[in-house]
């Protein structure tokens, strides 16, 4: 059975700055979203009832084949990558769209897994339109997972509760952060990821033509405005006597 764990590439956030409360992206390297990779750990580490692969799948632009390396170093066995140029800005509707024909195609899935949002818009839509588009059981917020013969147990967490979830594969499945615990590739890894096998495919190639105009656009995005007082402190005493006397009705 093989595991295939979806991919966004989002631009580094440590490296954005702020202009005009708006973000500045040109320059910004882009890579592999922290919760798309405690997927790709999870995905490693989990104890599968068959022998099968853990398969690395993402959709983007030229840049992706550079992303994936970091990918298939921190674990995944192959990947198979969907390369456009116009998937770039490409919504949620079509980006699952092109996932879901894409995993139609990879032989003996048993289970997809994503981030519980992607680290740029944090939409959490994809993983509920794939699992809609093949027709096969969708669990979100997942924080462990057991493989059974046929079926798998879920734990996930809601904001007041846990709940246990038995489903049957094969199913789709977004995980939290607290899943897996992120791996670094060592240099060994690292050059060995260039020889994991890859697929490329175009649109073409999974009977999909140019992406549709997303259904949900984006006008703008601006960083929230923050007050800077610019009162300098001399002394601790001061500080403390400044917020004391901010508490006091």
């Amino acid at each position: 059975m093989n595991i295939v764990i979806a991919m966004k590439q989002v631009p580094d956030l440590r490296q954005i700055r702020i202009r005009d409360r708006r973000p500045v992206l040109e320059g910004v390297p882009l890579l592999m979203g922290d919760i798309d990779r405690s997927a790709l750990a999870a995905a490693v580490a989990l104890q599968v009832p068959s022998p099968g692969k853990r398969i690395l799948l993402s959709a983007g632009d030229e840049n992706l084949e550079d992303t994936a390396k970091e990918a298939l170093a921190a674990g995944a066995d192959e990947a198979v990558l969907v390369i456009d140029r116009r998937l770039g800005n490409a919504g949620s509707d079509f980006a699952a769209l092109v996932l879901a024909e894409a995993i139609r195609r990879i032989d003996d899935v048993g289970l997809v897994l994503f981030g519980e949002g992607s680290a740029d818009n944090y939409s959490g839509q994809v993983m509920s339109r794939v699992a809609a588009i093949l027709n096969w059981p969708g669990i979100g917020y997942v924080r462990e997972i057991r493989l059974e013969d046929g079926k798998a147990v879920l734990t996930r967490s809601l904001e007041d509760r846990e709940e246990v979830l038995e489903a049957d594969l094969p199913l789709v499945a977004s995980v939290v952060s607290e899943i897996a615990q992120p791996v670094t590739p060592s240099v060994t890894a690292i050059l060995k990821a260039g020889r994991k096998p890859k697929t490329v495919w175009g649109l073409a190639d999974l009977g999909l033509d140019a992406p549709r105009p997303p259904v949900v656009e984006t006008l703008d995005q601006l960083a929230p405005e923050s007050e800077r007082r610019q009162i300098v402190f001399k002394s601790v005493d001061e500080f403390l006597a400044a917020l004391r006397a901010k508490e006091t009705p």
